[in-house]
């Protein structure tokens, strides 16, 4: 197969408008699969509770066709949004690429008290939140770019252990965290606490290649 110029040339730049998209897809999606899990967890099934009684009969108590069809959907829902976080983390990392290389044009109207740290720098990306940990209910949501979290920022950030450190450390203690947003910076007070779950905080970090 030949390689054309086509097939060589870089691809449109990836834009903010873009990856709002790709986290509005992922928003759907997920919210899909609530709705499927919230009525599995009303049949009293779950994704794995068994649809035959003791005796291996099919159960008359369970709607077995829609049980069946929203188990489906949840298995291709979870690929899909599988796919789609791939798409997210691809399009954070070359928006940050394209942010990096162009220059920084409003950097001199920044005050002189203002920290030297670049917002556009975020060191991890939240790829996932479990519902009703303490990251949930602090408003965390799978896309944010963490730029700051308790004494761990951009400037002294180095691996996952830094901030596993600090959580450890910070049980029952409230923490500030920095993020952006679709763009936007935020900043959420998030506990590290014991849970029905595991961990303290209930979500992932992901480092962000800097």
């Amino acid at each position: 197969m030949k390689m054309t110029e086509e097939d060589n040339a870089v691809g449109p730049p990836v834009t903010e408008e873009d990856v709002r998209l790709l986290i509005k897809r992922k928003d759907d999606i997920e919210e899909q699969i609530k709705a499927y899990d919230d009525m599995l967890r009303t049949a009293g099934v779950g994704m794995d509770g068994p649809l035959v009684d003791v005796e291996g009969f099919p159960r008359a108590d369970v709607d077995l066709y829609k049980v069946r069809t929203a188990r489906h959907n949840i298995s291709c829902l979870q690929n899909d949004h599988k796919s789609i976080m791939v798409e997210i983390e691809e399009a954070l990392h070359k928006l940050h690429a394209t942010a990096r290389v162009k220059p920084e044009k409003d950097e001199t109207k920044m005050e002189v008290t203002e920290p030297a740290v670049s917002l556009s720098a975020p060191f991890a990306l939240v790829d996932t939140v479990t519902q009703g940990s303490p990251a949930f209910q602090a408003g965390l949501r799978v896309g944010d770019e963490i730029i700051e979290l308790g004494s761990v920022n951009t400037q002294n950030f180095r691996n996952l252990r830094d901030i596993a450190s600090v959580v450890q450390h910070s049980e029952g203690k409230s923490l500030r965290v920095g993020l952006l947003r679709s763009g936007q910076e935020m900043h959420l007070s998030l506990t590290p606490k014991q849970w029905s779950g595991r961990g303290l905080l209930g979500c992932n970090l992901v480092p962000l290649q800097r």
